[in-house]
């Protein structure tokens, strides 16, 4: 029986039944996922995926919306082999789980992925997007690798202590009003460092009566009240991304 200490936010939501429309390909000592655009670019984004790994539909489905839109998306496994979180496991044992799984001790496998874009897909444009464990990696990288043109987090967990004010580029923040695991009071807090500290561009956006997770989460045909901020989350996140790529 799963514990109902929840100490992650990341319930399975609404499990796409999506087939995805890239391929699989070795990245090092890692594997991917890479979908690219009709037309030739040398635009690239970075999708992190979340607790439930890189293999997730629904996470391949916003890489694919990312091509879509003219980038090369690549959805890597950052968790380099390990196993991925799954619904059915004890959330009593999480803590242990994500011992070896820090969203801020990803740079081994960053640097591989940046090399890839540039070698094997002619990437010299490059942002990053991430949801929930990713969104706190997306944060992390914006303030690590300078060619990261563009970030956007979304839910990513933040705790009182955290310090992201030294972004290097321009990073934008979306939220769920009704994130129980994110305090409004820690997002103001962000906001705060933020224009106090930060020397590049940032926003930072709060969706009403929106829970965890719901950009890649909620499928608008089954949450038909959920559907207009649904689609402005995955707006502003492309719009983002084309202001600054």
């Amino acid at each position: 029986m799963a514990n109902e200490s929840r100490p992650c936010p990341c319930g399975i939501g609404d499990r796409f039944d999506y087939e995805s429309c890239g391929q699989e390909v070795q990245v090092e000592h890692i594997k991917a996922y890479v979908c690219k655009p009709p037309a030739s670019t040398d635009k690239a984004v970075i999708v992190i995926h979340d607790i439930f790994g890189w293999q997730l539909p629904n996470t391949r489905y916003m890489a694919d919306m990312l091509a879509a839109n003219g980038y090369i998306a690549i959805c890597p496994d950052f968790f380099a082999g390990k196993e991925a979180w799954k619904p059915s496991d004890d959330w009593s044992k999480f803590d242990d789980w994500l011992k070896n799984r820090d969203a801020r001790k990803i740079n081994k496998e960053a640097d591989a992925v940046l090399k890839y874009l540039k070698e094997q897909c002619g990437a010299k444009k490059l942002g990053v997007i991430g949801f929930c464990w990713g969104g706190i990696a997306v944060r992390h990288l914006m303030m690590t690798y300078p060619e990261l043109k563009a970030g956007v987090s979304l839910y990513g967990l933040i705790k009182d202590s955290d310090d992201i004010s030294n972004l290097l580029n321009p990073t934008f923040f979306i939220f769920a009003e009704k994130d129980d695991f994110i305090p409004l009071h820690r997002v103001t807090l962000l906001e705060q460092k933020l224009k106090k500290n930060c020397k590049v561009d940032y926003e930072v956006k709060i969706y009403p009566g929106q829970t965890h997770g719901f950009v890649h989460r909620r499928r608008e045909d089954i949450n038909p009240q959920d559907k207009p901020y649904i689609e402005e989350g995955r707006k502003d996140m492309i719009n983002w991304l084309n202001k600054y790529i």
